[in-house]
């Protein structure tokens, strides 16, 4: 405690001292004492005092550095002080919690972090929102987060498609998003368009609104700005293709109806713009001004409504127990901020505009600590300390709390003394305001608080003088369910959609190297058992993982080189070009096979389909039959039956005759598609396919020898025959 306490000036006066010392043995050695004894003993005594010091010096200086070494590593405890919400959703959407295996419905409001999973359906969409970027998701779409931090986004994106929008970069943050063949960093604010086909060999990236960016993979990095749109294909090789963008579509036409909430929030005047939900609250309450509180936004709710009482508790590492609401606008009131009764009536106080927000799982104290049959809580209110219940440092818990109210740091470092240092999670000399308020206190039955049960279903009264009666503690002693992992959808586990297992375990390309992935809840609950209801630290989680644990689905490409685009190989795989999987042939071309007639991209997103010319190119691609030859479509993709073409005359506008093409290539595999898409005519070929040197290429004529008068009728019938049948 002597050295912890030392300070830089207690060192400079100890090394004073030892200078002293040293002065006093000079002189002793040259002030030539008549007795040589004492001036020996004046000098031994001088000696011993200079030891003395510069030993004290020196335990002195390694204490301090020890300390500074401890604090350090205190901070590496700190979570993350920010998280994604899953704050918009429709059609089928489903989620994974980190570290398990099992998908369940995903619910919205629900925090998501480092190794969260998510998978929009077919015909579905989402929204996650972080304050200074929004991520949102096309039809059969699977994510992940990657890394999730103050300063890193990394998002695996292993098929479908994402807008990004990226309000706010600063100089040490970094945004990747990841793909099965690159790995794209933004480096500007911007709106970015990502599309991986579902086979993983291509990528679509289109830039609007000032972004800019690159493009990693192996080995090779492309250079991409503003109102560009890369083409990206290949996975040992990547070849390169940036043009224009396009015209937006009608997923940019639902993004911009969302930005549009954003950017036009009355409530945005009131509180930090990272806030995360902020937008939500203006068709949900309103905005008065308190002379003892400032801006107090009050929502519209039935009488007898309390906070943090229509919802569930999950457990969410490394935050522990969080808080999850029902209500389409409960996030930023219950992660920011503080409650407080006005006349018989809640309201919401955001914490100070000047300061960036910090996300809390949830701003109560709890009455009890869980010690009883029941768990009870209340909210926070102005200017009260929030103390969390997972490992954090010193400075942590100054920035949480001065980012949600008006409170004196001095106070919060008293606070963080007594119940962090001292580890007391008791508290007995505070008197909470809305403790006392009817209604404030929301208590349930143990096994409902620790398994994401709703809470207002499981509702129990506490009379006031249980609750006066009744300990306040920081946290609560009751360890977690594995259904408080999954979420208040944990029945769903195996009933729900899910990615194809391709996609859900396809290898992305990285950049940066992500942190290692997270730990089950079942190796976690022995270890949690010793301090019930406090995540583990990460000294403690690092023990629970494997040696060899890495990132199997996460390949790091190694550094590249600025490289010019090139465009696409010869036989590269683009989105609705035959060398694609059969799936992703275009409709309006032919199949080989007819085991290759099926309905075209069946299960690319719904935005990412030719409806979608932005920025995917299959939708300008759906007429390029008709106009220019396609390159990449060599004469080995063509039946051989299909090389003597008919000659350019009138009635090369109808289908080929049945001597002219086997019946595998017959367009009656589409029998009801509209003229503009029936099957590619002659001249849609590449030239060498319609100017064949041998006499094959001429009309098909009638045999010489004399056809029957049957043989005439048939042949006569199947000439008049409308088009497309």
């Amino acid at each position: 405690m002597l050295a912890h306490d030392l300070t830089l000036a207690g060192c400079e006066e100890l090394a004073g001292r030892v200078r002293s010392g040293i002065q006093v043995c000079h002189n002793s050695a040259n002030s030539g004492f008549a007795n040589r004894k004492l001036g020996h003993r004046l000098m031994q005594n001088a000696l011993k005092r200079m030891r003395f010091w510069s030993t004290l010096l020196a335990i002195a200086l390694a204490t301090t550095a020890l300390a500074r070494q401890a604090a350090a590593q205190d901070d590496q405890d700190d979570p993350p002080t920010r998280v994604a919400r899953l704050g918009y959703m429709e059609g089928s959407v489903s989620f994974q919690p980190a570290g398990e295996d099992e998908w369940v419905g995903a619910v919205p409001n629900r925090p998501m972090t480092t190794g969260d999973k998510l998978w929009a359906d077919n015909n579905s969409r989402a929204e996650l929102q972080l304050g200074s970027a929004v991520i949102r998701l096309g039809a059969n779409t699977s994510i992940s987060f990657l890394d999730l931090d103050d300063h890193t986004v990394q998002l695996q994106l292993s098929s479908g498609m994402i807008d990004v929008r990226i309000r706010r970069i600063d100089g040490d943050d970094d945004f990747e998003v990841d793909t099965p063949n690159l790995a794209f960093t933004a480096t500007r604010p911007g709106r970015y368009r990502f599309i991986a086909t579902e086979d993983g060999t291509h990528t679509i990236i289109g830039i609007r609104g000032g972004g800019d960016g690159e493009a990693t993979g192996n080995g090779q990095t492309y250079a991409m700005h503003s109102d560009e749109r890369g083409d990206f294909t290949g996975t040992d090789s990547l070849y390169a293709d940036v043009e224009p963008i396009q015209e937006p579509d009608a997923f940019d036409a639902w993004v911009d109806g969302r930005e549009h909430r954003y950017d036009s929030s009355r409530s945005a005047q009131y509180l930090s713009p990272d806030v995360v939900g902020f937008e939500d609250l203006d068709d949900n309450g309103d905005w008065r001004d308190d002379g003892s509180y400032g801006h107090v936004w009050y929502p519209h709710v039935e009488v007898g409504w309390a906070p943090y009482h229509t919802g569930h508790w999950a457990w969410i590492d490394p935050w522990g127990y969080t808080w999850v609401d029902d209500s389409p606008w409960g996030y930023a009131p219950f992660h920011y901020g503080r409650w407080v009764s006005v006349g018989g009536r809640w309201g919401w106080i955001a914490g100070p505009p000047a300061e960036r927000p910090v996300y809390a799982p949830a701003l109560v104290v709890f009455v009890g600590g869980g010690v009883g049959a029941n768990v009870a809580w209340f909210p926070l209110g102005p200017r009260e300390v929030f103390v969390p219940s997972y490992p954090v440092s010193r400075t942590y818990m100054t920035q949480i709390n001065v980012s949600s109210t008006t409170v004196n740091t001095t106070t919060v470092t008293n606070v963080y003394n007594t119940t962090i240092v001292n580890k007391t999670t008791t508290i007995t000399n505070v008197t909470y305001a809305n403790r006392t308020v009817p209604g404030a206190v929301t208590a349930v039955p143990q096994n409902t608080f620790a398994s994401a049960q709703p809470v207002a279903r499981a509702a129990v009264k506490m009379t006031p003088q249980q609750i006066a009666a009744a300990p306040v503690s920081t946290r609560v002693a009751v360890n977690p369910t594995r259904e408080a992992v999954l979420g208040a959808h944990a029945s769903t586990a195996g009933h729900v959609t899910a990615p194809p297992a391709a996609v859900a375990n396809r290898q992305v390309v990285a950049k940066k190297a992500p942190p290692p992935p997270p730990v089950a809840f079942a190796k976690k609950q022995q270890a949690m058992a010793a301090h019930p209801g406090q995540p583990l630290a990460k000294k403690e989680m690092a023990t629970l993982r494997p040696a060899a644990a890495a990132r199997p689905a996460v390949k790091v490409a190694p550094p590249g080189k600025p490289a010019t685009p090139t465009g696409h190989p010869v036989n590269a795989a683009r989105p609705g070009q035959p060398a694609a999987q059969p799936a992703s042939r275009p409709a309006n071309q032919p199949a080989p096979k007819p085991a290759a007639a099926a309905p075209a991209q069946p299960n690319r997103p719904a935005e990412a389909q030719p409806k979608a010319p932005e920025p995917s190119r299959p939708a300008t691609e759906k007429a390029a039959p008709n106009k220019t030859p396609e390159p990449s479509r060599p004469e080995a993709n063509r039946p051989p039956t299909e090389k003597p073409a008919p000659a350019p005359k009138p009635e090369a506008n109808r289908p080929a005759q049945p001597a002219a093409h086997p019946p595998a290539a017959e367009p009656k595999a589409e029998p009801s598609r509209p003229a503009a898409e029936k099957p590619a005519q002659p001249e849609a070929h590449p030239p060498t396919a319609t100017k064949p040197a041998t006499p094959a290429a001429k009309p098909a004529t009638p045999p010489k020898k004399p056809e029957t008068p049957e043989e005439k009728k048939k042949r006569e019938q199947e000439e008049k025959k409308p088009q497309g049948v």
